[in-house]
């Protein structure tokens, strides 16, 4: 078996695409302007280790987010996961967190 067999064997493998993929909905507090974030919740995560472990406790992401209106003002997203890479917290400054269904519909 060759040593590129033996490694695939030893690295846990990632979910399919379509599911890795968290859509977070928001709306400015400033200009009200509607935006969408996309987290890869397989590459985009950062971990967080324990005091004595090499494995990971939890993941973290943050995002920051600029509409394309003249407002400008800066939304961040604070994401907190846990050893599973499922959502566990959010906050968010700069704006409030909408719906998909409140996202589409147009002002």
């Amino acid at each position: 078996m060759s040593i590129f067999k033996k490694l695939g064997n030893i690295i846990p493998k990632p979910p399919a695409k379509e599911d890795r993929a968290l859509y977070f909905y928001v709306q400015c507090s400033r200009c009200g302007e509607k935006l969408r974030a996309r987290v890869d919740t397989w590459n985009e995560l950062t971990p967080e280790y324990g005091e004595k472990s090499d494995e990971p406790t939890s993941f973290f992401c943050r995002k920051v987010l600029i509409g394309e209106k003249l407002c400008f003002q800066p939304i961040e997203l604070h994401l907190t996961f846990d050893k599973n890479h499922k959502l566990v917290s959010q906050e968010i400054q700069g704006g409030k967190y909408i719906d998909q269904e409140a996202y589409n519909q147009e002002d």
